[in-house]
């Protein structure tokens, strides 16, 4: 495989990077895209664009089918929530407003 293009990017004190736009555009990256890490036995490391597939958490995914196998077989037993504890949450976090595709300030960096 002949090298076209070498980029490079610089790791914070977090240990995050910026992936370059060279290396976005090449696997077509948007906001919110994941990309996938392989580890190879040579030591090298090589960057693909994670399929929408390939990105369900296995954990939450047998938590949520629990869920449903439950909910399917034990209808009786779900219970709406109690309207003091829907108040208590909305008092929590009901103003919290949250933008994730806000840059990350400097000492989150």
């Amino acid at each position: 495989m002949a090298l076209k293009l070498e980029v490079e990017s610089t790791l914070t004190d977090r240990y995050q990077t910026t992936v370059p736009d060279t290396v976005r555009k090449a696997l077509k990256l948007g906001k919110r895209d994941k990309i996938r890490y392989a580890i190879q036995s040579n030591g090298r490391v090589v960057i693909t664009r994670a399929d929408s597939a390939e990105e369900d958490d296995p954990v939450l995914g047998h938590f949520l089918g629990f869920l449903a196998h439950e909910m399917a077989d034990h209808p009786e037993r779900i219970q709406s929530l109690d309207t003091g504890l829907v108040q208590r949450i909305r008092s929590l976090v009901g103003d919290v407003e949250v933008d994730l595709d806000a840059p990350l300030s400097d000492d989150d960096e």
